[in-house]
């Protein structure tokens, strides 16, 4: 068999099985800076509000999510729920309790716990809103979806 022909003849199924590789290899929309960063399946998961977070100022980082405790209480106006990438490059961000905001530690982008952009980043780009989750308390157990 001539070279030519069969490199052109095991070409297109070699294509077509890459082309459906990267289809299932790539992102799909669920990059932070869309404001998903937990995946195609939404995030849902539990705080156990007698060990985690029980001082205001707490904060933990979890399904690519960060809650901080912003407030004593454990009223869901307490807490904070949104995605801990910031939406300029992704970088994971942190509760400030003393502005009670979120930073990125990059660039200084800073959110409020609405997820409003306070202030864009140091380097002249552009910082979107955060995703925010929503946060539904049932005694100590605080349950985090979106």
């Amino acid at each position: 068999m001539d070279r030519r022909k069969f490199i052109g003849d095991l070409g297109s199924p070699v294509l077509a099985v890459c082309a459906v590789c990267l289809g299932a290899c790539s992102k799909g929309g669920n990059s932070p800076s869309n404001g998903n960063p937990g995946g195609g399946g939404g995030v849902n998961f539990a705080v156990n509000l007698n060990s985690q977070l029980p001082n205001v100022g707490d904060a933990l980082v979890q399904s690519g999510v960060i809650v901080a405790r912003v407030a004593a209480g454990n009223a869901v106006s307490s807490f904070a729920a949104v995605q801990v990438a910031c939406t300029h490059q992704g970088t994971p961000i942190n509760y400030s309790s003393s502005g009670n905001k979120f930073i990125c530690p990059l660039h200084h982008s800073q959110f409020n716990t609405n997820g409003t952009v306070i202030s864009g980043p140091d380097n002249g780009g552009t910082a979107t809103a955060l995703k925010v989750y929503n946060i539904a308390i049932n005694g100590s157990t605080m349950t985090i979806t979106g």
